[in-house]
């Protein structure tokens, strides 16, 4: 995760020497909708023999097991979303990809490989929650990262760090126009 130096700046573990944290960001939390549906419906599958047996008291401890067994799944599912995370610095793009409670996967684009940037908005709930899909093209393939908060912001914020990258290498691409 980013935390702060002596000097101020944020680092992460694994930033290399005179690399600068341009900005993190994380999917959208409707990208752990599963959990919710799993809480919900422990509750709700618990909750139904208390209301047929009604005389039996102890079918009353039903739904307290279900809620926790719902909060447990609920948990997992939280950690997955808050532990995975995208870094972007000025030379590059990470992806720490929680997996399980003990595992991860990281990958790791240089910003000077990234030929195309592209985003989508699915639709009206995408409008109202404000959230997208945005693509990555490489030579090597795309990198889609699904359910991005912000889509645009973020896809603004990235074509500025790789259009940095690309004039500071002195290079022509795509975000230079050429004298014909």
């Amino acid at each position: 995760m980013a935390n702060r130096n002596k000097e101020g700046q944020q680092d992460f573990e694994g930033q290399r020497p005179g690399e600068e944290l341009l900005f993190v960001f994380r999917k959208h939390i409707i990208s752990m909708r599963k959990g919710f549906y799993l809480l919900l419906g422990c509750l709700v599958v618990t909750s139904i023999p208390p209301l047929i047996w009604q005389s039996n008291l102890e079918l009353f401890w039903l739904p307290v097991g279900g809620l926790t067994l719902g909060l447990l799944l609920f948990f997992y599912h939280f950690i997955m979303w808050y532990f995975s995370i995208y870094i972007v610095t000025n030379q590059r793009l990470r992806q720490i990809t929680q997996k399980g409670f003990f595992g991860k996967d990281v990958i790791e684009l240089r910003l000077s490989k990234i030929q195309n940037i592209s985003y989508n908005i699915p639709g009206f709930s995408g409008e109202i929650f404000k959230f997208g899909t945005i693509v990555i093209q490489t030579y090597v393939g795309d990198l889609v990262i699904h359910n991005v908060e912000f889509p645009e912001k973020i896809y603004n914020k990235l074509q500025d760090a790789v259009a940095d990258v690309v004039e500071s290498n002195g290079e022509r691409g795509i975000y230079e126009e050429t004298d014909s």
